[in-house]
């Protein structure tokens, strides 16, 4: 596996491998992988001849009262993950290299951004929009693998190759899930035991709306209360949003009719925000 520093010898390396006629699949990550990445991982490399995975802890991303500091980092033993993957090339820049001094630039998608994790993290998605095309531009993917769990930013990554008619595949990949339901994330280590208990509340409360549903349920305000209910049983969660969207435009829905919607879910347990969502179709 290789491992680039520099935005221009990835760019450089992304164009002769073009030339060679090679595909290129492409992950980006902030590190501390587990697998649910890894999955990610290896969805580019059933779809291509070459598999690039970034690592950068974006800082663009991150809000005021978020601590980048804290966030988890460990590259030693993310390069031996992707090792066993059969990565061939690992993108790792440091902070200069993608923000140098004068850095003027950022990219926005209205309207998706102003919903549910939008509402209590203002600028993060034109952080991630931002990095994301710098990524996109340095690496040069034919593919981009997306896991589903974090749907509006797959959602607003999606509007933005096509508003911008960038020519690259954007790859959805199912939620990967730990043993009990609880949807994988870096974030998860931050969790006690007991949070983590706490947390398999809301894989449960998804079950129990995506049964009602298939039972018959439209109306979204009985849905939502079921939901809430469960994640009421318990002290110590702390409930952000429990929304159901419509899954194009995220805008919030009164009744589930003929358009595919989302049901997702945001809460605090202890300091640790998690996420978490549901696709609701006939189909």
């Amino acid at each position: 596996m290789k491992i680039i520093e520099t935005a221009k010898e990835m760019q450089m390396t992304a164009e002769r491998l073009r030339l060679e006629g090679k595909t290129i699949g492409f992950v980006p990550t902030m590190g501390y992988l587990h697998e649910g990445h890894l999955a990610l991982v290896k969805k580019a490399r059933e779809l291509c001849d070459i598999v690039v995975v970034s690592i950068f802890v974006n800082p663009t991303q991150f809000g005021p009262n978020e601590d980048i500091d804290k966030y988890p980092r460990d590259f030693e033993r993310d390069k031996r993950l992707l090792d066993q993957e059969k990565t061939d090339i690992t993108f790792f820049p440091d902070k200069k290299e993608m923000y140098p001094d004068q850095y003027f630039t950022y990219v926005q998608v209205r309207e998706l951004e102003d919903h549910l994790c939008g509402l209590s993290r203002k600028g993060h998605f034109v952080g991630v929009t931002t990095i994301v095309t710098k990524l996109f531009n340095i690496v040069k993917p034919h593919y981009a693998v997306f896991g589903q769990k974090d749907y509006q930013q797959l959602i607003i990554i999606q509007r933005m190759v096509r508003d911008l008619n960038m020519d690259i595949e954007i790859v959805s990949f199912p939620t990967v899930r730990e043993d009990g339901g609880l949807a994988m994330s870096s974030r998860n280590t931050y969790l006690s035991p007991e949070e983590r208990e706490k947390g398999l509340l809301i894989y449960a409360s998804i079950k129990r709306v995506e049964e009602l549903f298939k039972g018959g349920e439209r109306n979204t305000n009985s849905l939502r209360k079921e939901a809430e209910k469960i994640l009421s049983s318990r002290d110590g969660i702390d409930i952000e949003y429990i929304n159901i969207s419509d899954a194009e435009t995220l805008k919030e829905l009164d009744y589930i009719q003929d358009k595919k919607a989302v049901l997702a879910i945001a809460c605090r347990i202890g300091k640790t925000r998690l996420i978490d969502n549901t696709i609701l179709t006939e189909a």
